[in-house]
């Protein structure tokens, strides 16, 4: 075992020893009852219980959306015998779940034993594509059944099959329809979030590449309403932008060009290429080719959008690090990549003004900015 000299409370003792102290029940005995330290020892103690029990609130979360609890509350608070019933759920089970509900911050029981949503709760209707990516987790928690053998990489997950674009080749319709429908559900706060962080302005003509059925682009044509679009993705996703575009009014300033990154050329034209949650799907070989096809298809002073989850660079992110490296190693390709190595691919494709555009939530996504010298 290598000592590592460590700093802060157990400055001066040496990690090894400092982690036996506080490792003896004795010493967490004491700890618990002195007054300087028991209430440190409350916080770790509670913390450490959430991360164990963090696996049946997510249950809870689950079970409430796939009963349509929040959505039925929306109009009020309703007594919790009549919710039981309405979604068929024994009473003193459904006093369990909405308890559960309760202490999670997403319901709240009043008196006369009646149920209501906090704003927690109202947000998680609200949020566009939340709830579909939450009835969706059912895959990878059959992924994770066996967490030990997955993270040795001895299962065959579940969920790579469920996104199989990320593997190249032909995709079926109604496969690409399934994710797709998913994709884009989940797009609007990333595009709300990218549109907001990253200048737009000056771009005449920006090509989305990886978009699926054109959520992004939708939501940057009514940002930006005089600018041109293209759209290049698999064929399979030509039908669904197709509808998406001319549902929303913009048919007449989009181009679909069907095709693959992988294997063809990207079109050229475009003043500003868009990665909106694509590179995290790849391998770090894929997206250095990527990235090299879209400093081919770019004119000098062209400039290039990522936007994407992301780790975090010095400090591990619970989003970045546990849900989105987890999500992606599930996938058995891509990795949730920080934002200095994200910069450091696009420096080697040979983009430079490389800047970091944090956006408001981290946790949806962060945005990076490049150019084409």
């Amino acid at each position: 075992m290598v000592d590592v000299p460590v700093t802060g409370p157990q400055r001066g003792l040496r990690l090894p020893k400092f982690n036996q102290i506080v490792a003896a029940r004795r010493f967490q005995a004491w700890a618990a009852r002195f007054p300087l330290t028991r209430g440190m020892v409350r916080r770790e103690g509670e913390a450490l219980f959430d991360i164990l029990a963090g696996f049946c609130h997510a249950q809870v979360l689950t079970t409430l959306v796939a009963l349509e609890v929040p959505a039925r509350l929306m109009n009020g608070a309703m007594a919790i015998e009549t919710l039981a019933d309405a979604v068929q759920v024994p009473h003193a089970r459904m006093q369990i779940l909405v308890r559960a509900g309760a202490a999670l911050g997403i319901l709240r029981i009043r008196r006369g034993a009646r149920v209501a949503l906090t704003r927690r709760g109202a947000a998680l209707v609200g949020v566009p594509g939340l709830q579909q990516m939450i009835l969706h987790h059912d895959v990878l928690y059959r992924d994770l059944a066996d967490p030990v053998a997955f993270f040795r990489g001895e299962t065959k997950p579940e969920l790579a099959g469920f996104w199989p674009y990320v593997f190249g080749g032909d995709v079926a319709p109604d496969v690409a329809e399934t994710y797709s429908d998913l994709m884009a559900q989940s797009q609007a706060l990333v595009a709300e979030d990218t549109l907001a962080a990253v200048p737009f302005k000056g771009i005449e003509h920006l090509m989305d590449v990886g978009g699926g059925t054109g959520a992004f682009l939708t939501a940057a044509s009514a940002a930006q309403r005089k600018m041109r679009m293209t759209l290049f993705d698999l064929p399979a996703v030509v039908p669904g932008a197709t509808a998406r575009f001319a549902q929303a009014g913009i048919a007449g300033r989009t181009t679909i060009v069907p095709g693959s990154f992988r294997s063809d050329d990207l079109p050229t034209g475009a003043d500003a290429i868009s990665l909106i949650r694509v590179l995290y799907d790849h391998s770090d070989d894929t997206v250095a080719a990527l990235l090299r096809k879209c400093f081919a298809a770019l004119p000098a002073g062209g400039r290039l959008i990522i936007s994407e989850p992301m780790r975090g660079d010095h400090k591990p992110t619970r989003a970045g690090d546990v849900y989105f490296a987890i999500y992606t190693l599930a996938m058995e390709t891509g990795c949730a990549r920080s934002p200095s190595e994200i910069a450091a691919l696009c420096r080697a494709a040979g983009f430079d003004n490389v800047a970091v555009q944090r956006a408001r939530r981290p946790f949806v996504t962060t945005a990076i900015t490049a150019q084409k010298p």
